[in-house]
């Protein structure tokens, strides 16, 4: 009986603890880009690769080194993207992401850079 007494005595007055909208998804989006762990799965990636490479050029051959390298640049952009899109939606008072956040994201960039592409130069 004394314990049920002492444990309604901490828990008066005190709710679950809230959180900040979109605390949970930064926090993902944070664990992601600390870990060096891939998020999409070696052998689609690279099928799409080298479909994608064989619209440009017939026989290109690739190494496994390269697109290892290729699908860690591509996922280190993609969550920049989703960072910078949940924050756009944070902004406006949403959790959800939609695709105007990231039309959003776009335009930001394109007048901070001229380029609407991540990591793109002016010209």
């Amino acid at each position: 009986m004394a314990r049920t007494k002492q444990t309604a005595q901490n828990h008066q007055g005190q709710g679950p603890k809230e959180r900040p909208r979109g605390a949970v998804a930064l926090k993902k989006i944070r664990q992601y880009q600390k870990g060096s762990q891939l998020l999409l799965r070696k052998l689609p990636f690279g099928r799409l690769v080298k479909e994608i490479s064989k619209r440009i050029r017939a026989n290109m051959r690739w190494q496994a080194s390269a697109i290892e390298a290729l699908q860690e640049a591509c996922e280190a952009m993609l969550v920049t993207e989703f960072e910078l899109t949940n924050l756009a939606a944070i902004h406006a008072r949403r959790v959800t992401i939609q695709l105007r956040d990231m039309k959003f994201i776009q335009q930001i960039r394109l007048i901070m850079t001229g380029s609407k592409i991540p990591g793109g130069r002016a010209g």
